[in-house]
């Protein structure tokens, strides 16, 4: 592996951990006859599970070489392949490196590129992406298929073959890596993010802890976002607890089947984005099937306004958890738990806030020397703690740049409270200066968002040849809304400073969202370049 450490001093210490792959065998020793996977009408018991998953494995090492160390690309959409092949590659002392299925056969090329992939699974819908990864890592010595396919043997043929094949987990240290948790690439060319097996271990227990305590064998969990990333890890914490995991049919999000599907399974918890979980509560379906089976709605991934966050306590009752974290340090920054998530205004509400520290785990908010700056004051969000990762693999520009003092370096700007209450003011990247004054586009967007006809916005700074920077405002109305009815501006007039105002207003029928259900500022960007909507006027409409 060629990675730089990132944190400085003499090498630490081996440290010997338990293997990952453990807390499958753990939960199917426990629980082996009862349901641990549901996808669509199929359902695995926790012993099918670790049967497959030892199959997979042995055939991984014996038939296709792969041994502790390697990495394996995987390309897919959720299915119960790609949480096994989690757990096989765990199993190897092998590393799991993921793929969004969204992405294109480039993208992915480069993922299996840098990754430095020997092996890959692909789902047999990507083709052109196993093509395409096969020309640009010749590393990759074989292709396994979900499904049937002309690029490779079928995975579930190899596991067949092996039934009854047991292997021994591999001898695990602390910084042993098991994941590569790749960023979106939102400013260039995504890393890879080296997760190990100790940090994981300690994220799991986090995660339970913090996110959604009391979990155990009789809960279930609903996965509505890509097992690639932040809902795989979330699925760890079920594996571990024996908590079955509810895989809903079908690559895109269809609302109504994950509501009927939490009422047939008496879901428990979810993870999701603030994006997606505005889906559920504002779909129709919502109302018709019962949901009071659920205890954690977890959202990550970007704060949530206001105003949907009202309507998701309307809608689900107090089961709202949100966190802050990135894939860096998976997730482990802050919480805020039920507790605080107030339906009413007021200070106990402790509006905008994502929360306090997760057990553990430290953040320090400073200046651009490294310096703690005051309660109260804007800086850069700074963490350490076990859940921070190890580092980016084979790049030690970013290391460098993403460490300082030990201290990992987000990116992401806000204050704290004197109570210790984290405030995101937004990525320092988003933050434009506009006469001279620095601006923060989340506050303006929650501003924005409690506007009763708007669904979605966006704020960003764009050059100016007067002011070096202005705000351009892209909103999406609400449903039935007619968009030239809404003076947004004037609407604005008595809420925010006059110099943070934006200059132009303009409304789309859908946001650009990345692939991980985001909304995208970098898509924005290019979309409002493509269509020409940063013309002279004050607002402007498009579809």
């Amino acid at each position: 592996m060629s990675m730089t450490a990132p944190k400085g001093g003499t090498a630490p210490c081996s440290v010997r951990v338990m293997n990952l792959a453990n807390f499958l065998t753990q939960s199917a020793r426990r629980h082996g006859a009862e349901i641990g996977l549901v996808w669509g009408e199929k359902t695995w018991s926790w012993a099918e599970i670790e049967a497959r998953v030892h199959a997979m494995a042995y055939a991984l090492s014996t038939e296709f070489g792969v041994a502790k160390g390697d990495r394996v690309l995987v390309q897919s959409a959720n299915c119960n392949q790609m949480l096994e092949s989690m757990f096989a590659c765990f199993r190897l002392g092998a590393v799991w490196v993921p793929t969004n299925y969204r992405q294109s056969p480039t993208e992915v090329a480069y993922l299996a590129k840098a990754s430095g992939a020997r092996g890959m699974i692909c789902g047999a819908a990507f083709a052109g992406h196993a093509a395409e990864c096969r020309a640009a890592a010749p590393d990759i010595g074989f292709v396994l298929s979900i499904g049937a396919s002309d690029f490779g043997e079928a995975y579930d043929a190899v596991v067949q073959r092996h039934l009854g094949q047991t292997i021994r987990a591999a001898d695990v240290d602390r910084d042993d890596p098991c994941w590569f948790f790749f960023t979106s690439g939102t400013t260039g060319r995504p890393k890879a993010a080296v997760l190990t097996h100790g940090q994981m271990a300690f994220v799991v227990n986090n995660h339970l802890c913090d996110l959604m305590p009391g979990t155990g064998p009789g809960d279930a969990s609903i996965v509505v976002a890509p097992l690639s990333h932040g809902a795989g890890i979330h699925q760890l914490m079920q594996v571990a607890h024996g908590a079955k995991t509810v895989l809903p049919p079908g690559e895109k999000l269809d609302v109504e089947t994950v509501w009927q599907l939490i009422e047939r399974w008496k879901v428990t918890n979810a993870f999701t984005v603030p994006t997606i979980l505005k889906m559920l509560v504002e779909h129709p379906s919502v109302e018709r099937f019962d949901h009071s089976s659920l205890r954690y709605v977890i959202y990550a991934g970007a704060p949530m306004y206001r105003a949907d966050q009202k309507r998701a306590l309307a809608t689900l009752g107090p089961v709202l958890v949100q966190y802050f974290g990135l894939g860096e340090v998976t997730g482990n920054i802050t919480v805020l738990p039920p507790a605080y998530h107030r339906a009413e205004d007021g200070p106990e509400a402790r509006l905008g806030t994502c929360g306090y520290e997760r057990t553990g785990m430290q953040v320090e908010i400073q200046d651009g020397q490294g310096n703690e700056v005051s309660p109260g004051r804007t800086g850069e969000i700074c963490v350490i703690g076990p859940a921070v990762f190890a580092g980016y693999y084979d790049n030690p520009e970013a290391n460098a740049k993403a460490f300082r003092n030990g201290w990992f370096l987000t990116g992401d700007l806000g204050h704290m409270d004197e109570e210790g209450f984290l405030y995101i003011t937004g990525r320092a990247s988003d933050m434009y200066i506009s006469g001279g004054s620095n601006i923060y586009p989340r506050e303006i967007e929650e501003k924005i968002l409690t506007h009763p006809d708007i669904s979605e916005v966006a704020v960003l700074g764009m050059p100016d040849p007067v002011w070096g920077e202005v705000g351009v405002a892209v909103c999406v109305a609400r449903a039935g809304v007619d968009a030239h009815a809404i003076d947004l501006k004037a609407w604005l007039g008595d809420k925010i400073a006059r110099y943070k105002l934006p200059k132009q207003v303009v409304f789309w029928e859908e946001m650009p969202k990345s692939a991980y259900g985001k909304i995208s500022k970098k898509l924005i960007r290019e979309e409002l370049a493509r269509r020409g909507d940063l013309a002279d006027g004050e607002t402007v409409q498009s579809a």
